[in-house]
């Protein structure tokens, strides 16, 4: 599969990627752990197919201290033992928030309970806003056939201006 285009030698995409890449930086600031936030990138980035995405949260969670059981484990979460309850509460929000198309209702109350029981209204605000961001970056690489495979811990640091 080949790219359809680089994204980041494209003067348009670059500057897209960029501020993509800061809403994300903006995120972070936010009390809630990296590596929850790897996982949640992560599983929405499964349940879009997008290899890039999955490429680079899988090694970022591991650059995040999870273990290899915990990341190979996000796609059948639910079916594992190796989550904390407000782990499991951000996670069926990232796969709600990401399959809105499938359910009427988008995310549920039962999971937004959840999430604010586990969560204050910041880190609520924050995980809200980095399913939105992974969905849009999803979406990026999938129409362009980002591929994954190349990414490296750190490489998105000369963004960071």
């Amino acid at each position: 599969m080949e790219p359809r285009l680089d994204l980041m030698a494209n003067q348009i995409g670059a500057k897209v990627s960029k501020r993509i890449y800061n809403v994300n930086l903006a995120i972070r600031e936010a009390s809630l752990p990296p590596s929850l936030q790897e996982l949640v990138e992560l599983r929405a980035s499964q349940i879009n197919g997008c290899g890039w995405c999955v490429d680079v949260h899988t090694q970022e969670a591991a650059a995040a201290g999870e273990t290899a059981v915990r990341i190979n484990l996000v796609a059948a979460w639910r079916e594992s033992t190796v989550f904390t309850e407000a782990e499991r509460a951000a996670l069926a929000l990232a796969e709600e928030g990401t399959r809105l198309a499938d359910a009427h209702q988008g995310v549920s109350d039962e999971t937004w309970a959840q999430l604010c029981k586990h969560y204050d209204e910041d880190q609520v605000a924050a995980l809200v806003s980095l399913v939105a961001m992974i969905n849009a970056a999803n979406r990026l690489g999938v129409i362009t056939r980002m591929g994954g495979g190349s990414y490296r811990p750190g490489m998105f640091a000369a963004l960071e201006s």
